[in-house]
Parts: structure tokens; C-alpha cells; sequence
């Protein structure tokens, strides 16, 4: 037995057989337990971690066996290793593998010859060889989930994407039947984010549509423009909070000359730039999901080293995401403190107060914050895939509702300011 000064100790069982085969062989035979901690660097990571997926060996350790210079295999009797572990989200799988050299270049994992015992706080691993063990944590989705994701994606991706071809006819409309709509800025930025969006959709559908046929480098262009895209509709969605921080919390010395022009060079500029840094550091290519018995149950062209997916999309994201929070949290504590002032009118102005901001919250992207409650299980996966594939439809709704022509005591400046006009007719 090996225990660490840390909690989450690792046990170990040698088989009686295997001493029963040293007898008469040698006088001594050392015998050799060791742990190590990888910690967060490149050793002992191989393909399977740095390529595939997001996984990541359990506590960093490692429990390395060894009889001397001997190379022990085909145990009749497996040894067991204990491996103790805090407990673990409903969609990873932990698996147990050992460090096999003769994969590739440098090695990489295999659970070849290895079983796996789970449980809630301690996971048994049997095999029938002795060298390095670990035990592997990643996030795992079966075929049938899988495929019911993807389904439920491209239905709401699709349905996302007539809607927004809808705002944008609606907004071309509107700009040649009114004059005074062409010098609104907010309406401006609302359609940027919906051809983002529409850009974005018509990638994935290509992306899960064709998977990964074509020679390597048609796969890294398709993940390259699936990532484009994708930065816009988070970079737009920003911008659209930044809009909306000027217009209804700063509101005064808020003018800039050509303020629509570099709002555009930012949402599509910045996008340009990041893609190309990724591609030069050639992260792009093919992008697998397994199961727990390792079998591919889905492929995209995306990201195949995953530093940069992690910095370029999750990273990005979630600093983009905290901005919106943050004025979303703003504008609402500024309607309801105003809507607590207007005695008389109480629950209707309360009403169209949450109505306003689950309008707004469709434009500054908060159906994407879903994506960090997905650790908690797989309902909250569907509940993920299913709302943020309909952000165009909750986009075309907000605008129709803000510019449709039978509206005519609009505000002068922009969509957001009239939905605030509702909050502050008594200023």
C-alpha cells in the first residue's frame, strides 16, 4: 500500500501467483512501488490527452510497478491498484490505462490487458502486467447521445437560421420604406449579429454535415472558418453589451465619429486575427468524441490541439460573456430601482421590466452561459443544445417586436433606448 501526504491515496494488491513464479529463479528480487505526480506539463500526456479530447490523468499520478529489470506480463491473476478520487461529474467516464512505449513516438495510454471497477469515491483497476498506471477522467457521450444532440442542434440551428434570414429582410425593408432608419446605429448591430450568427449555423451544418472527408487540410480550412464565425458571434455579442452600456448607463459625452465603421472592423477584424494566429500554430484539424469503451461516437473538423481552444474560444468566451453579465446586471438594477419609483403603475411596469431583459439577454448572448452548467449532467446538455440553437428565432422576435411599422411612438436613436423609454416616462 502507497499513501500520499495528500489525500486521495492509491492502493495496491500484488497476486500471490506472481511471487509463487519468483520462487527458486533468484535469492532477491526488488521489488518497486513508486508514485509520481506529472503535475500540469506535456510528460506522460501522449495523443490521446493533448488531441482527442479533454481528459486528464486523476490526481496527476501515477503508480509505477516493477520487479527489478524483469518485464512481467500475462499474469494469470491480475494486480490491483486502488485509486482514490474526489467524485466525479455524471458525464465523464474514468478508465483505466497504463503507459505503453511502443505507441508512436513518444508513447501514449492504452487499456489494453486492463479493467476498470468504478465507484463513487474509489475506482479499482485490474491488469495483468506490471509497469506505470493511471486513470484517465474524460468526458465521454454515447453514440445515441450523441446523434439526439446533434439532431436536436441542426433542428434548432435551422430553425435559428430562417428567422434570422427574416431579420435581415425585415431590416433591408425597413431601410428603404424608412428614411429615418438608415441613421439608427442599434438596428445596425442587431443585424451584424444575426448574419454572425446565420454564418455560424450554415458552418456547423456544413462542418457535421460532411465530417471529416477531404484530405487534411480541406478539414483544417472548415474548422478555421467554423472558429471565424464563431468569434464573431461572441465579439458582435460583446459589442451589442457595449452599445447597450453607452446608450442606457453612461448615456451622456457618448458620441464617436464613424461609430458603426469600428464597431464593424472590431467584429470582424479581431476574429481575422485571432484565426490566423491559430492557424499559424496549425491547430486546426480533425476533433473526436468517444465513448467510454473508446469508440468514436462523433467527429468535426474543429481543434485538434487543445491549448488553443481553450484560450481562443473558452477563454474569449467567457471573458466576453462576464462583460454582458455585467451590463445585463446593470440595465436591470437601473429598471427595476426606476420601476420601484413609478407608484401606480407597480406590476405592469415589474412585468415589462422582465420582458426587456429577456429581450436584451437574447442579443448580448446569455443562452451561451448555459454552456457552464453542461459539467452537471446530461439534462443540462440538452437544455444547452436546445436554447442556444434558437438564439436566432429569440433575436427575430426582439426585433419584430422593437421595429415593426405599426409601431409608431419609436425613440429616435435606437431599439434599446425605446424598451428604457418604458421605464422612465416619468423623467
Amino acid at each position: 500500500m502507497t499513501e500520499d501526504k495528500h489525500q486521495f491515496p492509491a492502493r495496491v494488491r500484488l497476486p500471490r501467483s506472481l511471487f509463487a513464479s519468483l520462487q527458486g529463479s533468484r535469492p532477491v528480487v526488488p521489488l518497486a512501488v513508486s508514485v509520481l505526480d506529472v503535475g500540469p506539463g506535456n510528460l506522460f500526456k501522449g495523443p490521446q490527452l493533448s488531441l482527442e479530447d479533454e481528459g486528464s490523468v486523476v490526481n496527476n499520478r501515477l503508480v509505477g510497478l516493477s520487479l527489478g529489470r524483469m518485464r512481467v506480463t500475462a499474469l494469470p491473476e491480475p494486480v490491483e491498484i486502488n485509486f482514490s478520487h474526489p467524485r466525479q461529474p455524471p458525464n465523464m467516464t474514468l478508465t483505466c490505462v497504463f503507459w505503453d512505449v511502443t505507441k508512436g513516438s513518444t508513447g501514449d495510454w492504452s487499456s489494453e490487458g486492463c479493467s476498470t471497477e468504478p465507484g463513487a469515491q474509489a475506482t479499482v483497476c485490474r491488469c495483468d502486467h506490471l509497469t506505470f498506471f493511471a486513470l484517465l477522467l474524460r468526458p465521454t457521450l454515447d453514440k445515441a447521445t450523441a446523434q439526439a444532440l446533434v439532431r436536436i442542434s441542426q433542428v434548432g440551428c435551422g430553425a435559428s437560421m430562417v428567422f434570422l434570414a427574416f431579420t435581415i429582410v425585415f431590416y433591408v425593408a425597413l431601410r428603404f420604406s424608412w428614411k429615418r432608419f438608415k441613421s439608427e446605429d442599434a438596428p445596425k448591430i442587431h443585424v451584424a449579429l444575426s448574419v454572425s450568427l446565420f454564418l455560424v449555423n450554415l458552418a456547423f451544418f456544413i462542418d457535421v454535415g460532411h465530417g471529416p472527408q477531404g484530405p487534411p487540410a480541406a478539414c483544417a480550412a472548415r474548422g478555421a472558418m467554423f472558429h471565424y464565425f464563431l468569434l464573431c458571434v461572441f465579439t458582435w455579442m460583446v459589442l451589442e453589451s457595449f452599445h447597450l452600456y453607452l446608450l442606457v448607463i453612461r448615456v451622456f459625452n457618448t458620441y464617436f465619429g464613424h461609430y458603426f465603421l469600428k464597431l464593424s472592423l472590431v467584429g470582424w477584424g479581431l476574429p481575422v486575427l485571432m484565426v490566423i494566429g491559430t492557424a499559424s500554430a496549425s491547430s486546426y484539424g480533425l476533433y473526436t468524441i468517444q465513448d467510454q469503451d473508446n469508440r468514436t461516437t462523433l467527429e468535426l473538423c474543429w481543434f485538434r490541439e487543445k491549448t488553443a481552444l481553450y484560450a481562443t474560444v473558452h477563454g474569449y468566451f467567457l471573458v466576453t460573456f462576464l462583460f454582458s453579465a455585467v451590463v445585463l446586471g446593470l440595465l436591470a438594477w437601473k429598471i427595476f430601482t426606476l420601476s420601484s419609483a413609478t407608484a401606480g403603475k407597480g406590476q405592469r411596469q415589474h412585468w415589462k421590466g422582465v420582458l426587456t431583459l429577456l429581450g436584451l439577454s437574447s442579443l448580448v448572448g446569455t443562452t451561451w452561459g448555459l454552456a457552464i452548467l453542461t459539467p452537471l449532467g446530461l439534462s443540462t446538455i440538452y437544455i444547452f443544445a436546445l436554447f442556444n440553437s434558437l438564439q436566432g428565432v429569440f433575436i427575430f422576435c426582439w426585433f419584430t417586436v422593437l421595429y415593426f411599422p405599426s409601431q409608431t411612438t419609436v425613440s429616435s436613436s435606437s431599439g434599446t433606448a425605446r424598451a428604457e423609454q418604458t421605464h422612465t416616462a416619468s423623467q
